[in-house]
């Protein structure tokens, strides 16, 4: 083979393999036309998908899907540990910022004891302080971080934070508990079924 054709083999195949890396590094996942990275990073943090999901509600119609990253080796069991995680929402309808706190306050009031309610409320009422009305294909990401505590985004805009290990566990926990808004939606983003 000529030195020149050598060259341009030795080119062609830097080409393919900064190809095939570059498309690794951009894996998604997709469910019902929305599409999930493989990983994300949070501050430092580079979490890894762990479940989607997607929640419908009374049988009828889908709401939204849903996506929970852990760090990477941490089993979705995990997730109500001290440790950075994100959910991730991408609506399906129209809902008003109102509407949110009302059913998380309600979730939360049914599944906590009052005293660990009572603890929460003045740190849930700035929570639900930040939400926005959504439209379909809108984004909140819920993320926590042990140094931080949980912040919301929208459309990966922030909105703001509140601080404690109990707050993250406890709002988490609407989805990913043992009485969440669903068990299917929680056993598919914990990747358990």
């Amino acid at each position: 083979m000529r030195t020149v054709d050598k060259c341009l083999m030795k080119r062609l195949c830097l080409v393919v393999v900064l190809f095939v890396l570059i498309a690794g590094h951009c894996q998604a996942v997709e469910i019902k036309g929305v599409r999930f990275s493989d990983t994300v990073v949070v501050e430092q943090s580079e979490l890894k998908l762990n479940g989607v999901a997607v929640l419908k509600w009374a049988m009828l119609f889908d709401v939204y899907a849903g996506a929970l990253y852990l760090p990477r080796g941490v089993p979705g069991q995990s997730w109500s540990n001290d440790i950075p995680k994100r959910l991730e929402l991408s609506y399906f309808r129209e809902i008003e910022g109102k509407g949110f706190a009302e059913a998380s306050d309600k979730l939360l009031q049914d599944n906590l004891l009052p005293a660990e309610y009572q603890a929460l409320e003045k740190r849930l009422q700035t929570f639900y302080g930040l939400f926005r009305d959504v439209k379909p294909g809108d984004r909140y990401s819920i993320n926590y971080l042990p140094e931080k505590g949980t912040e919301l985004r929208f459309n990966e805009d922030p909105l703001g934070h509140v601080p404690g290990a109990d707050f993250a566990a406890a709002y988490f926990g609407i989805w990913l508990g043992d009485e969440p808004i669903s068990k299917g939606f929680r056993d598919r983003l914990l990747d358990t079924d």
